[in-house]
């Protein structure tokens, strides 16, 4: 007669009962809520960052005054009191919207073509004169 051997000779040699594989309860479920989760922040992230960081694009409108600064290839433009006496303030003579094309403004306006989400336009600017 022969013993039967167990499937795993090391356990029943140590008199280990031989584990059997976890079952997984809602595996599938958080792997969907973790997708979902980071998705959400994702899309915050995105929207709402800029805004409470103060990097959000300002679309100025005509009469605005604006300082603009960083590099020319991507200029950050902020509204400001007309008043305010800042250095580089200039204020808003004409909006192009739906165009890029910094030609649309007059001989002497400063071009600035911006855009934001998918609104494109170019401010026509002019320098505040100090007092």
């Amino acid at each position: 007669m022969t013993t039967p051997q167990p499937s795993d000779p090391f356990a029943a040699a140590q008199g280990a009962p031989v584990p059997q594989p976890e079952q997984k309860k809602g595996g599938m479920l958080k792997k969907i809520g973790g997708f979902v989760v980071l998705v959400i922040v994702a899309v915050a992230v995105k929207v709402g960052l800029p805004h409470l960081t103060g990097d959000a694009p300002v679309h100025a409108e005509v009469n605005d005054c604006v300082t603009v600064t960083g590099p020319e290839n991507d200029p950050k433009v902020d509204t400001q009191d007309c008043s305010s006496g800042k250095a580089d303030l200039y204020k808003v003579l004409k909006v192009v919207d739906n165009t890029f094309d910094v030609n649309k403004c007059d001989v002497g306006e400063v071009a600035l073509a911006q855009q934001l989400n998918s609104d494109k336009f170019v401010l026509c600017l002019d320098p505040v004169k100090k007092a």
